[in-house]
């Protein structure tokens, strides 16, 4: 039986963001159960999920500004190209069952805000609170010390000193985000990359998004290209990070189509973060990804990275570092 299973499972791979192997763990059972790669994803990504990995993924965290923890997700998969998200969903707990759902039961490849909603619940998923103690506490601490940081921006009040409402001034002769006091605490994703025995690939993220995030705000987490992104010809990719500037340069997208011009995974990963990092060198994000053969890479900007894998050379998930390329 462990030489069947050993034959099986030849040429599968499960990588995820950050040191969360009870995710990878999850996927690589389902596949070792003989379900599909996405199958394989929707399981890792949920158990983060319930898990509350590190209170960046899942309820009760990362409070918006009025308090309400909101979630993204999304899963493709590389065999039809077939895809399904969701951005701010409210009041479901399993963002990317959803997600599921929307690649499974509908056309459309993005549902969002209280209609993400009314569709989870047309499709059996429970409603209820996403918020916690804990993510009250977060938003409460946050208001006494005058909502800061935020990310407002060229308004008034002065955003760096007081809480809104808030009101347009005229813009700031100024080339500086105002992204860069994000960190791992305030905004993580999983993304997840999964390949099977036969090489066929899907990817998935889930997120609660960025801490005191403005309401509404949706990240790169359930974009396609940006969160992540399959060819089930050449590899796949997802990233973790500052979405708002992430997702503006389509890291994912730009990653697989460099694997399929000949780049290695971490060469491809290496070039897609030096490109933002042209005009936002001090942006915080990382990239995995996985090609065709089963080779895994990473890069990162902005912070020291960690990511979980696991293949069929290794009985359990491993952890890799990477520093960021900017040290």
């Amino acid at each position: 039986l462990l030489f069947f299973w050993l034959c099986l499972v030849n040429g599968a791979v499960v990588v995820n963001t950050w040191p969360w192997p009870q995710a990878t763990t999850a996927a690589w059972d389902a596949l070792k159960n003989g379900e599909t790669v996405v199958d394989a994803v929707e399981k890792g990504c949920t158990q983060c999920e319930i898990d509350q990995c590190d209170g960046t993924v899942g309820f009760g965290g990362s409070p918006d500004e009025n308090g309400e923890t909101t979630l993204d997700a999304l899963i493709i998969d590389g065999r039809t190209r077939n895809a399904g998200s969701v951005g701010g969903l409210r009041r479901v707990k399993n963002a990317i069952g959803v997600a599921r759902h929307v690649l499974d039961h509908t056309t459309h490849t993005l549902i969002v805000g209280d209609q993400a909603t009314e569709f989870a619940l047309q499709m059996g998923f429970k409603e209820e609170s996403l918020s916690t103690a804990v993510s009250q506490k977060i938003w409460e601490t946050w208001k006494k010390n005058n909502c800061q940081p935020n990310y407002w921006n060229n308004v008034v009040p002065n955003n760096t000193q007081s809480c809104g409402p808030y009101k347009p001034q005229p813009l700031a002769d100024s080339t500086e985000d105002p992204h860069f006091w994000v960190g791992r605490e305030s905004h993580d994703t999983i993304g997840m990359v999964v390949m099977d025995h036969n090489g066929d690939l899907a990817v998935g993220t889930s997120t609660n998004g960025a801490s005191h995030k403005i309401p509404g705000r949706v990240g790169d987490g359930p974009i396609i290209g940006a969160g992540a992104y399959v060819d089930n010809d050449v590899g796949g990719c997802s990233e973790t990070g500052d979405g708002d500037v992430m997702m503006r340069f389509l890291p994912c997208y730009q990653t697989v189509e460099s694997m399929r011009l000949g780049m290695s995974p971490t060469q491809a990963t290496e070039d897609a973060v030096r490109r933002i990092a042209k005009f936002f060198p001090k942006f915080k994000g990382s990239l995995i990804a996985v090609n065709k053969k089963g080779e895994v890479g990473a890069a990162s900007n902005g912070w020291t990275f960690q990511y979980s894998y696991q293949d069929d050379s290794l009985s359990s998930p491993k952890i890799v570092t990477v520093p960021p390329i900017n040290k």
